[in-house]
């Protein structure tokens, strides 16, 4: 594994988002003098919190898995995670909603999960479903040291017999004919392969190896972060400052570069951080890093909107985490990565995180996040920047609650009092390539050993990156990875 060569004493952290805080505690914990720079004014990053009329609302990821990867970060301190954070695990993972009024619950217990797969598909089902869940496990513990938990710096890196044996168990075929073969019932195939989104990509297109990501919501669980998962980046800011990491926020960074090095960071202050190597997490960091190039023919993944609501209502039955199906499947993904169109008839990630957390809401009301895929703006990853989110966005907002209306949530729509929505526009003013906040695709050709790597091998030698947009990929638990294998680039590897 590369490294950053010469003296690495001081390094300053672009970003407080949690790839930025996972190695920020990281190098503390490893003697490091770290100062982490953030243009915010507190930390988050993209883990974004907005407070109004008595609502929290979560304006970020909604669905937090691995909290093992915290503790990770935080025992990088001597911290513990139980001492920072209160973690509630989901009896209920997920409701599953389905275009034929059908509905069903996914049990973090395997034993209840199978139950309620017998009483919706019956018993043929449920066994296949024993089988599957016992393969994910595997194909995850497979993939994690080999593909996702370490630096790669060549496709050579991966030959070895994990290789072999992920080919042998259909790994690199496609993903919807992995779970078809599996599955006979079409509610359990669009379960298991809805997942390929979060990887930016169609299941129609997705290697089979990324089944494994409903390994880490529907096989390993879903835990809620009391206080909403904003109080996740909080707790590692608030680590690393008692452990000695000083904080920037409020303001801009410029990389000072003298030959092959970054020397020092500035920021908009006009403070002059000195600095023996640099961790940079933004989005296009090649905007910010001198000499560092952007990837060629990137592949973007779609955007969404965002909804965030607080809304006067009880809204009772509703699950924590709902997904709602609508009646088409592979119609919507030609939509989204062909066509450049939002879904005609969409398929939604619902969070009504208030059900188990009541401080996020008032007395009487709940907290909702709806996430609604859609094209993002790059033209050559299938997206269309010809669309008018100005006018389309609240139109589409009007579409989207309609929809839930009809799908169950009655009466949410005059219920809202607290309202924040991002459409692709907003996420490209916020510096998001293609105007997306799901980053690179997890394209064959942008995953593993093809995605870029966190030490670049152009630009100034002793800057490394971290983030959705390089190894291993997006998503919360990705995102803290990255931080880990940044961290690593410095400090050489630390044993696990």
């Amino acid at each position: 594994m590369r490294t950053v060569p010469g003296r690495t004493d001081r390094v300053v952290v672009v970003g407080a988002g949690l790839a930025g805080l996972s190695a920020a505690l990281r190098l503390r914990g490893a003697g490091r003098e770290v100062t982490v720079v953030e243009r915010a004014t507190g930390p988050g990053g993209r883990a974004g919190r907005v407070e109004r009329g008595g609502y929290a609302l979560d304006t970020g990821p909604s669905v937090f898995t691995a909290p093992e990867l915290v503790a990770d970060a935080l025992a990088a301190v001597g911290e513990k995670l139980e001492e920072r954070l209160t973690l509630l695990p989901l009896e209920t993972t997920y409701r599953a909603q389905f275009a034929d009024g059908s509905h069903l619950d996914v049990h973090a217990d395997p034993d209840a999960f199978a139950a309620e797969v017998e009483r919706l598909c019956g018993p043929g089902e449920a066994l296949a479903l024993r089988r599957y869940l016992a393969g994910l496990a595997e194909l995850y513990r497979l993939q994690l040291t080999t593909f996702i938990d370490r630096n790669l710096d060549s496709p050579l890196d991966l030959l070895g017999p994990e290789l072999i044996t992920l080919a042998r168990r259909g790994g690199f075929g496609r993903l919807s004919r992995y779970v078809e073969r599996s599955f006979a019932d079409d509610r359990l195939r669009r379960l298991f392969s809805f997942q390929a989104l979060y990887a930016g990509v169609s299941p129609y297109r997705a290697v089979a190896a990324y089944a494994v990501i409903a390994q880490l919501d529907i096989g390993a669980g879903v835990w809620h972060p009391v206080g909403g998962i904003a109080a996740v980046p909080r707790a590692l800011a608030d680590a690393a400052a008692d452990a000695g990491v000083e904080f920037r926020y409020g303001t801009d960074a410029e990389l000072e570069v003298d030959g092959p090095r970054v020397t020092a960071v500035r920021t908009s202050d006009g403070e002059r951080l000195a600095a023996d190597a640099v961790v940079v997490t933004s989005d296009q960091p090649w905007r910010l890093v001198p000499g560092l190039r952007a990837p060629r023919r990137p592949v973007w993944s779609p955007s969404c909107v965002a909804l965030h609501l607080g809304v006067r209502a009880e809204l009772p039955g509703q699950a924590h985490h709902t997904i709602s199906f609508g009646e088409s499947w592979r119609g919507v993904f030609d939509e989204l990565t062909r066509e450049g169109r939002p879904m005609s008839d969409p398929s939604l990630l619902v969070s009504m995180p208030s059900r188990t957390d009541r401080s996020l809401a008032p007395d009487g009301g709940q907290v909702l996040s709806v996430v609604a895929p859609t094209p993002n703006l790059d033209p050559r990853s299938g997206g269309n920047p010809q669309l008018d989110w100005t006018t389309l966005g609240p139109r589409y907002r009007d579409e989207v609650l309609g929809v839930l209306e009809q799908r169950g949530w009655t009466g949410l729509t005059d219920a809202v009092e607290v309202e924040e929505m991002a459409t692709p526009l907003d996420w490209a003013a916020q510096g998001m390539a293609a105007g997306t906040p799901f980053a690179l695709a997890h394209t064959f050709g942008q995953t593993g050993p093809f995605r870029p790597p966190t030490l670049p091998r152009r630009g100034p030698e002793n800057v490394v990156l971290a983030g959705s947009s390089v190894q291993p990929g997006v998503g919360v638990p990705m995102v803290l990875i990255s931080g880990r294998l940044a961290a690593e680039r410095i400090t050489g590897p630390v044993p696990r």
